[in-house]
């Protein structure tokens, strides 16, 4: 079974991803430090953390340091564009499937590569492959064009198969559904992000003048967007007929959506300001 790990407190490299995957992009793909550190101190991390946690994003690939009009600092490396993009389409895009067909993938990846081995389950991981047997991992079929994606620009093609596949017999699939992934820790999941953020939803829907508050927004919206951005990847994408009855994820998307919509033109207009000296 795939298991929903407890949710970790927000860190600041992951932080610094959804600043990038939100504002830095529609700039070009680079931000200089000072501007960067000034825009994390408004989600409260000190510099001291946003560099450290800029190196790791440069070791991982992620971000590339980078000089432009003499000013230090950071752009988005092509994968790093990749990586971002693939998000996009996981928390933004997401379609709720209506059928039950399935992609398997079968791989094997010999001993002495026990490293490409590690990558290869991590990224189906979090493609919402679950494991089946030994070798055979299932998802939903809907995620079969990403998988061929994501395993390429990974160079993981090579050790797996992927097959369209229906189910013949002979158990019951819902009950096999929630033997394979973690079911109720992902619905937990939905159901603390809710439990977290309606009560900031209320708040803002009471302000008079919510329109002034656009450095709060921003704070706001980079947090939700940072808890958010982990539950697609949690979550399989199961057609209805196969999850719980009581399943919270709608009502966590619809929160997540109207959040959004609230925050997201004023979050905009705070950086638009920021990044041009305004603010």
């Amino acid at each position: 079974m795939t298991t929903a790990s407890p949710p970790a407190p927000q860190s600041p490299r992951a932080l610094i991803v959804t600043l990038f995957g939100l504002y830095v992009r529609e700039l070009g793909g680079w931000i200089s430090v000072s501007r960067l550190i000034d825009l994390m101190g408004h989600v409260g991390i000190e510099p001291p953390p946003v560099r450290s946690s800029v190196s790791r994003l440069k070791k991982r690939g992620v971000l590339v340091s980078e000089r432009r009009g003499g000013v230090a600092g950071y752009a988005l490396s092509e994968y790093g564009e990749s990586v971002l993009a693939e998000g996009d389409r996981r928390i933004f895009v997401r379609e709720e499937p209506q059928e039950s067909d399935w992609v398997l993938a079968v791989f094997s990846v010999p001993e002495s590569q026990r490293g490409q081995r590690h990558a290869l389950r991590s990224r189906l991981s979090r493609l919402g492959f679950a494991t089946i047997a030994s070798g055979t991992w299932i998802a939903p079929a809907h995620v079969a064009d990403e998988a061929r994606l994501v395993l390429a620009r990974d160079g993981l093609e090579h050790y797996v198969e992927l097959f369209h596949a229906d189910h013949l017999g002979f158990g019951d699939v819902r009950a096999l559904a929630s033997e394979w992934w973690d079911l109720a820790g992902i619905d937990a999941r939905y159901r603390e992000f809710v439990t977290t953020y309606e009560p900031l939803l209320a708040r803002w829907r009471t302000r008079a003048r919510p329109g002034e508050r656009t450095e709060e927004a921003f704070a706001d919206y980079v947090r939700v967007l940072t808890t958010w951005r982990q539950l697609p990847y949690l979550d399989p994408g199961l057609p209805p007929a196969l999850l719980p009855a009581d399943w919270s994820g709608a009502a966590a998307a619809d929160l997540f959506a109207e959040l959004q919509r609230t925050l997201e033109g004023l979050a905009h207009e705070y950086v638009s300001a920021a990044t041009h000296g305004t603010a």
